[in-house]
């Protein structure tokens, strides 16, 4: 039994739900959860929210403004220090017929020769059991701290996680758990980290230990997220502009389309770099001094137009792209010699996305009224109808979109786009408050035409930074 000696619940029903489960982990339905923790140590509990990408997304790479708001669901991870000099991970509610619900190994592993492995050995290290790589999100913590902060880890830990952020569906599910555990790990360790720092060191998680090519803007919201409210995250690279509150009159939702989405999928890889080989073509084109933009988005839609599209191929292969230009400045992706990738479409989306994020930022600030949630809808359409000229669209997101569409104002539904990576996954909604029927209509119509029930995301709670850890002593 623990008892709560530092830090709160914040009211939150998952967080005394898993309280509970840590009371009676004996009983908990997992074998091998079973004497995970000794009764005669502290315990530290930590929580990170998924995101819901309200405006934004894939234009997070290319240094876009962003807004996201953390959603209700959320990761948890409670972890104590051993001496014995190994790390066990047990994760509940884990897939158990894809993968394993539990994993171990020396601590040891991570410095063979007294050094921390290198990220491309790590990455090898959690491929060699396909049933295991998912600790890659857990386990990779320990090694980006003594990476990048030559932190080193005295014994062992042993770390319960349990997640309730849906995976595949576009929210973020592996920020939240990175964000979880870098927290417990850092608090139980003692290791200072800003938000800001906790978030980045998650990222290099995910892109380096796990070799997924995302962003920084799930990582973050997990960490700095305010409930309720829009995290607005300038990615360049990550550049916290406040938080933004919704109109009183307007609700947001998430939509899951079934279609079960991966960062680490090709299609999202792919025009990553797509992007990247088109801020290098445009680099050469302007030249190295101070007309080559930062970041892709800092070009206006009229400087592209005007003068940049015409260098802009519509389409390249890696071989000539690289025999052209040497390659991209994007550490976490590579250009194959072998395919062929479109250039002109992902290099334009960040550019407009950008402008779009801003003008929705600043209407939401606006005057009241029918008109602004016209013109937010239509700026979340546009973006929507962008990530399907870069191939990163799917035939349920669309769906999803055009029954929002023909529901419309009439029903309190003024807005959708898909979210985060594409490729399927989720659908933000924006509307009046007080649609939920509306919404629930689009849901059914959605079942009726697919066979398929969308998840549903409604509500909003704190990020990691906000609630904070909880710090918990044996009662025995």
């Amino acid at each position: 039994m623990y008892r709560v000696t530092e830090g709160s619940t914040a009211g939150l029903p998952d967080v005394e739900a898993f309280l509970e489960t840590l009371r009676g982990l004996d009983d908990c339905g997992v074998p091998e959860a079973r004497g995970l923790f000794t009764a005669d140590a502290p315990l530290i509990a930590s929580r990170a929210p998924g995101r819901l990408d309200l405006m934004g997304g894939i234009a997070d790479y290319s240094g876009s403004l962003v807004l996201q708001l953390p959603i209700r669901e959320a990761a948890l991870a409670a972890l104590q220090r051993t001496t014995d000099g190994e790390l066990r991970i047990v994760s509940l509610g884990a897939e158990a017929d894809a993968r394993s619900v539990s994993f171990s190994m020396p601590m040891q592993d991570f410095a063979p020769a007294g050094e921390p492995m290198d990220y491309e050995a790590a990455r090898t290290y959690f491929r060699r059991n396909e049933r295991e790589n998912w600790a890659a999100y857990a386990a990779g913590a320990f090694l980006v701290l003594m990476r990048e902060r030559r932190v080193r880890f005295a014994g062992g830990a042993r770390l319960l996680i349990e997640s309730h952020v849906p995976e595949g569906k576009g929210v973020s599910s592996s920020a939240a758990l990175e964000v979880a555990v870098m927290q417990a790990v850092a608090a139980a360790f003692e290791v200072a980290l800003e938000p800001r720092e906790l978030a980045l060191l998650c990222q290099k998680v995910e892109n380096l230990v796990v070799g997924a090519p995302c962003g920084v803007m799930d990582q973050m919201t997990a960490a700095c997220g305010e409930a309720g409210r829009l995290l607005a995250l300038l990615c360049q690279p990550a550049e916290v502009q406040g938080s933004l509150a919704l109109p009183q009159e307007v609700s947001v939702w998430g939509l899951d389309s079934g279609v079960r989405h991966s960062v680490g999928g090709a299609d999202y890889g792919c025009v990553r770099t797509g992007a990247f080989m088109g801020y290098r073509i445009l680099e050469v084109a302007l030249g190295t001094g101070d007309e080559a933009p930062r970041c892709l988005a800092n070009l206006s839609p009229s400087e592209l137009e005007q003068s940049l599209a015409r260098h802009l191929p519509e389409r390249i292969s890696g071989e000539e792209f690289l025999a052209r230009y040497g390659g991209t400045g994007d550490t976490v992706t590579r250009v194959d010699p072998s395919r062929t990738y479109a250039i002109r479409a992902p290099t334009a989306h960040p550019v407009y996305d950008h402008f779009r994020v801003r003008t929705f930022a600043e209407l939401l600030s606006g005057e009241p009224g029918e008109r602004r949630l016209e013109l937010l809808g239509e700026l979340m359409y546009q973006s929507h109808a962008s990530y399907s000229a870069c191939g990163l669209g799917s035939e349920a997101t669309d769906r999803l979109v055009t029954l929002v569409r023909e529901a419309g104002p009439k029903r309190g539904l003024h807005g959708a786009k898909i979210t985060g990576g594409g490729s399927g996954g989720t659908v933000a909604v924006l509307g009046r408050r007080g649609a939920e029927d509306a919404i629930r209509e689009v849901a059914d119509r959605f079942a009726h035409d697919t066979g398929y029930r969308p998840y549903l995301f409604s509500g909003s709670s704190p990020g990691a930074a906000a609630f904070g850890v909880l710090r918990l002593r044996p009662t025995g």
